[in-house]
C-alpha cells in the first residue's frame, strides 16, 4: 500500500477454520459483509442500472486514466496503486475475493485448513500457464515464498510470509504451509501474485527487465509500456477462466484530473473517478444520463496528513495533538469533498466492525490549540504573528502532495489556513508522482505529506505501523516506534477470535489517537463514471471492478478489436 496506496495490504480475513472455497461464512466475513453491504446501500443510491440481459460478446477496447505511472510490474517491488491496479490482470494468485468480499479460490481448486488454523494444505489448479507457455506448478509459488523472505528482496510485504515456519511442496500441483501458531493472516496470505520461477530465479530484483516487461498467466498480457503517456493490455487467449471479454485495456497517463474530465467530455477516455466538483455538477442532464453511468460509494480508503516524526517540528504528541484541534475536519470535507466524504479517526473504514466508534475525536479548538502549542514550548515571542521556540526558530514547515489530485491539494490549502491562524507557518508544494514517491516519501525527505491509503477489510496495520516497518522503503515512512503498539499488533494477528482481534485494535486505535502520528482526516465516497457502451457492470460490495473480466461491449458499439 502506498498512497493511494497500494492495496496490498488487502481486503477480508477469510474462514481460517474451513477447508475448501465454498463454505458457509464466518462471524468475521458476515461482519466485514455485512459492513460494507450497509455503506453501499446508504451511498450508492440511486445507482446506474444492473447490465441489461443478453449474451456477452467479445471485442472491442476500454480506455481508463490513471494518474500515476506504475513504478513496477513485479506486485511486492511496487507499492502503489496504480502498479498494483495494472498487476491485478497479469497474475493470478491461489485465493481471491468475490463481490461480497469473501474469500474464494482462484488458482487454487481447493484448499483444507487443518490444526486449528495451524497448517494449510493447497491444490492448484493443473493446466494454467505463463503466457511464454511454461505451466504454473506449486514449484512457482514456493519460489514466490523464498523470494519474499529474502532480505535481498526488496519488498514491503514480506511479513506475512516471514511468521511461516516451513512451505512444503507435496505434489506439481500442492504445497503446504504450517504456522508455528494461528495466524490471523494467513489465507489473506495466499491472495497475493505468484510469480514465475522459471524466469525471475537468479534474477537482480533491482534490475529485472521483468519490471518492465512481465510474464504473468492473468486474463491480460502487457502489449506495450509507452513511459509517460500509456500502458496497453491485450486480452490473454490462453486465460484459464476463458478469455476476457475485452480485447484491449488501455491505461492513459493523465496527472491531472481536469485534464482527465476534458479528455472524458472528448470521448476520449471510457471511465475515470470523479472529482466530488465534476460529480456533483459537471456530469448532470440528459445526454450524460443516456451516455454514462455514474456510481458513488464509500471508498476502501483514507486520506491523512502524516508527519515526518524526525523533524523536530513534530517530535512532541503535544504539538500534534494541539494540530488536530486546530483543524475542523468538517471544513476540509465540505472544501475538498463538497460533503461527499466522512471524517475518521483512525486506519479503519468507518461502519466497519474493527472501527472503534467509543474514540471521540479532537474538537475544532483553536484556542486550546494554542495553549497546548505554548505547554510545548512554542509561543509568538517576537509579536511576528508566528510561533517561535525557545531558540528563536519559526514554527513554519511545508507539506508535500502529489501533483494532479485536486481533492489533497485543496485539503493541504484548509490545512494551511487554519494552521496559520493560530500562527504556524505552512507551505505547500505539488510533486509528480513517481519522484514524489523515490525522491521525497521513501527517503523520508520531507516535514508532512498529505496522502491516502487503501483501507483493507482484515484489520492487521502491522506492515504500516509496526516500527519494524520504520526503514527506508518501508511502509512506516514517517518512522513511528510504539512498543504498545508493536505489541498489539503481533496480538491482533495471532488470535483468529474476534472479540480478542477487536479488543486489541481498540487498544491499538487509542494509542494512535493519543500520539497522532498522522491527522486522520477522512474517508471519501469513491465517484466512478463509465461510458454506457460497457455492459455487465454490477455494483457490488466490493465496488464495481471485482468482475472485470466480465465487462463486455456490444459489437454495434465496439471502435476497437484485434483481429
Amino acid at each position: 500500500m502506498r498512497p493511494a496506496h497500494a492495496a496490498f495490504l488487502v481486503l477480508v480475513l477469510g474462514s481460517l477454520l474451513l477447508g475448501g472455497c465454498d463454505g458457509p461464512s464466518k462471524p468475521e466475513e458476515k461482519a466485514a459483509k455485512s459492513a460494507a453491504a450497509s455503506a453501499t446501500a446508504q451511498t450508492a443510491a440511486p445507482q446506474p442500472p444492473a447490465a441489461p440481459a443478453g449474451q456477452p460478446e467479445t471485442g472491442g477496447r476500454i480506455v481508463m486514466a490513471t494518474i500515476g505511472e506504475p513504478s513496477n510490474l513485479i506486485p511486492y517491488l511496487a507499492s502503489d496503486s496504480a502498479s498494483h491496479e495494472v498487476a491485478d490482470l497479469l497474475y493470478v494468485s491461489p485465493l481471491r475475493y468475490d463481490k461480497d468480499i469473501k474469500l474464494e479460490c482462484f488458482a487454487a481448486e481447493r484448499y483444507e485448513v487443518a490444526e486449528d488454523g495451524k497448517l494449510l494444505k493447497f491444490w492448484l489448479r493443473p493446466g494454467i500457464r505463463w503466457t511464454d507457455g511454461v505451466e504454473l506448478t506449486a514449484q512457482d509459488v514456493e519460489f514466490t515464498y523464498k523470494l519474499m523472505i529474502d532480505p535481498k528482496t526488496p519488498t514491503a510485504y514480506a511479513e506475512d510470509y516471514k511468521v511461516i515456519s516451513s512451505f512444503t511442496v507435496t505434489g506439481k500441483y500442492s504445497f503446504e504451509v504450517r504456522y508455528a501458531e494461528p495466524f490471523a493472516r494467513a489465507l489473506v496470505t495466499w491472495a497475493g501474485s505468484i510469480l514465475p520461477k522459471h524466469l525471475l530465479a537468479g534474477q537482480d530484483m533491482m534490475t529485472t527487465k521483468y519490471a518492465r516487461e512481465p510474464i504473468g498467466c492473468g486474463p491480460y498480457i502487457l502489449d506495450k509500456w509507452e513511459p509517460g503517456k500509456s500502458l496497453t493490455l491485450r486480452y490473454n487467449p490462453d486465460y484459464f477462466e476463458g478469455r476476457p471479454n475485452i480485447d484491449q485495456v488501455v491505461y492513459r497517463i493523465i496527472p491531472d484530473t481536469s485534464t482527465m474530465f476534458l479528455e472524458l467530455k472528448a470521448g476520449n477516455l471510457d471511465m475515470m473517478g470523479l472529482t466530488p466538483q465534476q460529480y456533483l455538477y459537471q456530469t448532470t442532464g440528459q445526454a450524460w444520463d443516456a451516455d454514462w453511468r455514474k456510481y458513488k460509494y464509500l471508498s476502501f480508503g483514507y486520506t491523512y496528513l502524516a508527519y515526518n516524526l524526525k523533524s523536530p517540528y513534530f517530535t512532541d504528541a503535544r504539538v500534534r495533538r494541539a494540530l488536530a484541534q486546530a483543524v475542523n475536519k468538517e471544513s476540509i470535507i465540505k472544501g475538498a469533498l463538497l460533503g461527499l466524504g466522512v471524517p475518521t479517526i483512525g486506519p479503519y473504514k468507518p461502519g466497519s466492525w474493527v472501527y472503534d466508534t467509543t474514540i471521540t475525536d479532537y474538537a475544532y479548538d483553536p484556542a486550546k490549540a494554542k495553549a497546548l502549542l505554548a505547554e510545548a514550548g512554542w509561543t509568538d515571542r517576537n509579536g511576528d504573528g508566528v510561533l517561535e521556540d525557545a531558540s528563536g526558530r519559526p514554527f513554519s514547515f511545508t507539506i508535500l502532495t502529489n501533483q494532479g489530485n485536486e481533492q489533497r491539494i485543496k485539503a493541504a490549502t484548509i490545512l494551511q489556513s487554519e494552521l496559520g491562524a493560530i500562527g504556524i507557518k505552512v507551505g505547500i508544494r505539488t510533486v509528480e508522482w513517481a519522484s514524489f514517491l523515490k525522491e521525497f516519501v521513501d527517503k523520508g525527505n520531507f516535514d508532512a505529506v498529505v496522502l491516502a491509503w487503501s483501507i483493507a477489510q482484515d484489520p492487521d496495520n502491522y506492515s504500516v505501523w509496526h516500527s519494524s516497518s520504520a526503514v527506508p522503503g518501508g511502509l512506516n515512512f514517517i518512522g513511528y516506534k510504539n512498543p504498545e503498539v508493536d505489541a498489539l499488533l503481533e496480538r491482533g494477528r495471532r488470535t483468529l477470535d474476534q472479540a480478542e482481534r477487536k479488543k486489541a485494535y481498540d487498544a491499538f486505535q487509542k494509542i494512535l489517537h493519543e500520539d497522532q502520528p498522522y491527522m486522520f482526516l477522512y474517508t471519501p465516497y469513491s465517484l466512478p463514471i463509465l461510458t454506457a457502451r460497457i455492459q455487465g457492470v454490477v455494483p457490488a460490495p466490493a465496488g464495481i471492478s471485482y468482475n472485470f473480466t466480465k465487462w463486455w461491449i456490444p459489437r454495434d458499439k465496439q471502435t476497437f478489436r484485434l483481429e
